[in-house]
């Protein structure tokens, strides 16, 4: 093995545990509430010393940011995935796609909890790189529902107000689901989509946007 196969291998397994830790503090900060978490907490559920924890985050708060960023990327990335591969398709099946692909990051490996999470006790330089990116979805969002409205697909919303309500109805999925429960990723994610852009569709006979 090379110098450079030798550091890659180094960084995987970084990287690997990084995201390890990240799902455990998911699950303590949705158990205890992020106030009431203890790096100790999160370093116990992996049999992890502090100090080793410390090797990979300073502290609590760097590990907050980095699950909303870790979350966030990963919204992102499914939704470059979606104008990429469905450029000219209906904004009824980009939208739904969208929706599909925000659900699956919020019943992931994090189980939600990332993206529920308060992230408002971040500082203000911290928060404001999760807001942007946040913000960023919401505009791709927006952009969908707005071709909607002009093509005739959808009814006359305003579509900030439309995206920003089927964010939030994602969002909260974070605080009911669980993965024992009767609901599958899959079903919940059709659902929505079915919901939301069924709610959107201008049907005949009813006000077409103009």
């Amino acid at each position: 093995m090379n110098t450079m196969q030798a550091a890659e291998r180094r960084q995987k397994k970084t990287e690997l545990k990084r995201e390890a830790i990240l799902r455990s503090a998911a699950a303590a900060f949705r158990r205890k509430g992020y106030h009431g978490t203890s790096m100790e907490d999160i370093s116990e559920a992996l049999l992890m010393t502090k100090g080793s924890l410390y090797y990979y985050f300073k502290d609590k708060e760097e590990i907050l940011f980095a699950c909303h960023d870790f979350s966030l990327d990963r919204v992102l990335e499914k939704m470059r995935e979606v104008f990429a591969a469905q450029k000219g398709e209906a904004a009824a099946t980009r939208l739904a796609a969208l929706i599909q692909g925000f659900v699956d990051v919020m019943i992931d490996d994090l189980q939600g909890s990332a993206l529920a999470l308060d992230f408002t006790a971040l500082k203000e330089e911290l928060l404001a790189k999760i807001i942007a990116k946040r913000d960023q979805f919401e505009r791709g969002m927006r952009q969908v529902i707005q071709e909607g409205l002009k093509n005739g697909e959808f009814r006359k919303v305003e579509p900030k107000l439309a995206s920003l309500a089927i964010l939030g109805a994602i969002n909260w999925i974070g605080k009911w689901y669980r993965p024992d429960g009767s609901f599958k990723a899959a079903d919940i994610g059709r659902m929505y989509s079915e919901l939301f852009v069924e709610g959107l569709r201008a049907h005949r006979g009813s006000d077409r946007a103009k």
